[in-house]
């Protein structure tokens, strides 16, 4: 056989464990779990299908090449096909395994990601859809993904239910239908060919090296996971089970309904007493108890309650968490096609709840202790405190403690650093506050956090964070300005104030707007800001000081509504169906500074690397580490200015903690 460079290869597997409930870690974990089978292709040639469910073995050098690091290793989605061979190659095939790191850290049961390639990365990283199916229907591959093969994932790859026509049954095999079982095998080689037919297509524009060492990293980091107290998140499952009993029953009481859950119910009951209510979502609620009868307002505090169970957060943990207790898999790299930020699976980091209780380690400990009685006689709103003790059940290994960093206004840094507002620079240079800044910029009159008109202060902020992609009085809503205080009629003066103290960010919208239209116009080249703009193969790039670029796919020019000149381009909307996309200037600032805000939170987690990284948080690393280890060392590395934007102000503080929190 030839010397193999690199392998495709695409699996399909068995396992009695959801995939989509618990991810990978888990799935793979489970006892059944199985490969089915294994089809591969070796330095491009032809693709080979290894029936192992029905005994074949998968060849001797193939199986040494897994762990071989000088031989790359690609996949759709790759981390799938890594995972899951990790632990079946441990089981089956010990002689061939070795993983990476220390001993000391909790990726030992894993391949190293360093030889893997992901082509649905290299998808993301061209703009392009995250599936398989229609990435190579927008390639315009001539051989698609086969549509039959979502049928058959579901009759081989997870349990049925056992039924008299298929003998009581709870698996189906190959020998149960033998003409789908060799469908099967087909859908299984045709994907490694539509896989290597992308790669192939994208040729032409390569993933930089340093995005590949990033995504070895994100790997690292979602193989590391992050530890679960499971026994104070099944208390908080089984207290909100408590919770709601008694809130469900207490509404039943008050109201004679006999579900008071039922939204339907509900507003017929509030219509009844004199209450008009089209939502009952959280802000609808929030403002209907303003105005209603003091016995309407004690019922809608008590759906509130109702609502604001968090028990979706502890359950996932109880899914996800692998058999050492580790939550693994919670990272997707380049989730965001836009910008190539992370998004977050599973679990959700991204958006878990803050936490404001002043007694936090006290609250935890009840519910650690399993006693809601204690719990109910010191917290009126159990709910909510199970809500703000979700970061909580994350915790170090022993003699472990966590070290929580972030950035101080990345965004806000690196769109005045390019837009050169001097001003700001100066405050952040200075390590001032800028939102008191921004208000006595807008104001003409000093603003002091807690001293001098220090009511200015949340306008200045309302107003940052608002505003600074072109955003006007529709954002400043949406951003909750009228829920703070503000009143309808100062906001247009809002956004003229901001955009007046900050000349400079406004014209670096429109710098950037009339760039990328003309690079669109003559299928060209254009530059701004250090930015630079190229049209060229049906795409347009952006390319950025790290080196890595933005794609957008097919560009052009179109009419917008106001009937100005506008760029669309092909991309997944909100809805996830692939469509044309309008855009302009100020969201195109948008896309680059939350692309380069990543690309420093990358950097910081390469300088860092050497520190056990278990999670990241928007702009914010979570590290376990050793107790003497220095909060000051680990934000001083953090907040060092990469190369490549030199001259950028940046700062990261941190605080330690003995179970993850918001400081």
């Amino acid at each position: 056989m030839e010397k193999i460079r690199y392998l495709s290869i695409d699996l399909e597997t068995y396992s009695s464990v959801s995939l989509p409930d618990c991810g990978v870690y888990k799935y793979a974990e489970a006892p059944d779990a199985d490969v089915l089978l294994f089809g591969y292709s070796v330095n491009g040639g032809p693709v080979n299908v290894v029936d192992v469910a029905s005994g074949e073995d998968v060849p001797e050098e193939i199986l040494a090449a897994l762990s071989d690091n000088s031989v790359l290793k690609w996949a759709f989605n790759a981390s799938f096909e890594r995972i899951f061979l990790s632990v079946w190659l441990g089981r089956h095939h010990p002689e061939h395994f070795s993983s990476y790191s220390i001993s000391e850290d909790t990726v030992g049961r894993y391949l190293d990601p360093a030889a893997w390639r992901c082509s649905m990365v290299w998808c993301a990283y061209m703009g392009l859809p995250l599936s398989l199916e229609k990435a190579g229907a927008v390639l315009g591959l001539p051989d698609q993904k086969m549509a039959e093969g979502k049928a058959l994932i579901r009759y081989f790859c997870a349990p049925c239910s056992p039924t008299k026509a298929n003998g009581g049954r709870t698996r189906n095999l190959p020998s149960d239908a033998p003409d789908k079982w060799s469908v099967f095998k087909a859908y299984n080689l045709r994907d490694v060919e539509v896989e290597m037919a992308i790669q192939e297509r994208l040729s032409k524009f390569p993933v930089p090296d340093a995005v590949w060492e990033e995504y070895a990293l994100d790997q690292e980091i979602n193989d590391r996971g992050i530890a679960v107290d499971m026994e104070m998140a099944e208390n908080a499952i089984k207290f909100d089970e408590l919770s709601r009993a008694s809130l469900t029953e207490a509404m039943r009481e008050l109201t004679g309904l006999d579900n008071p859950n039922s939204v339907m119910q509900m507003k017929q009951w509030l219509t009844e007493h004199g209450v008009d209510a089209e939502s009952l979502d959280k802000k609808a609620v929030a403002r209907l108890m303003a105005d209603a009868p003091p016995e309407v307002a004690k019922i809608l505090r008590l759906r509130q309650k109702l609502a604001k169970s968090s028990v979706k957060k502890y359950q996932k943990m109880r899914d996800a968490a692998c058999s050492d207790m580790r939550a693994r898999g919670m990272f997707q790299f380049y989730g965001a096609g836009r910008t190539g930020r992370w998004a977050g699976r599973l679990i959700q980091l991204q958006n878990l709840p803050q936490n404001h209780m002043p007694d936090l380690a006290e609250a935890r400990s009840i519910v650690k202790s399993g006693d809601y009685e204690l719990m109910g006689l010191l917290y009126d709103d159990i709910p909510d405190a199970l809500s703000q003790l979700i970061r909580t059940a994350f915790v170090p290994k022993e003699g472990y403690k966590f070290v929580v960093a972030d950035f101080s206004s990345i965004e806000a840094r690196v769109l005045s650093f390019l837009a050169g507002e001097q001003w700001r620079l100066d405050v952040f240079e200075g390590g001032g506050d800028i939102y008191c800044a921004s208000a006595s910029q807008m104001f003409k009159v000093p603003v002091e956090k807690h001293g001098q008109n220090s009511h200015l202060r949340q306008k200045g902020k309302i107003a940052e964070l608002a505003l600074g992609y072109g955003g006007s009085v529709g954002a400043l809503k949406a951003m909750g300005a009228l829920e703070m205080g503000l009143s309808e009629d100062e906001l247009p003066s809002l956004v003229s104030a901001w955009r007046d103290s900050n000349p400079h960010i406004v014209s670096f919208w429109w710098d950037i707007d009339r760039a990328a239209t003309e690079a669109v116009r003559t299928r060209g080249r254009t530059e701004a800001h250090g930015l630079t703009f190229t049209c060229r193969s049906g795409m347009l790039f952006i390319a950025l000081p790290s080196g890595r670029s933005l794609s957008y796919v097919k560009p052009r020019l179109s009419e917008n509504q106001f009937g100005g000149e506008c760029i669309t381009y092909e991309g997944t909307t909100a809805g996830k169906h692939w469509s044309r996309i309008e855009t302009y200037g100020p969201k195109l600032v948008e896309n680059i500074i939350q692309a380069i805000s990543r690309d420093i939170l990358a950097y910081a987690m390469r300088t860092l690397s050497h520190c056990f990284i278990c999670g990241h948080v928007h702009d914010e690393l979570i590290i376990e580490c050793s107790r003497g280890v220095s909060v000051d060392a680990i934000c001083e590395q953090m907040g060092r200015t990469p190369p490549w934007i030199a001259g950028l102000p940046l700062r990261a503080d941190g605080y330690e903690c003995e179970f993850y929190q918001k400081d």
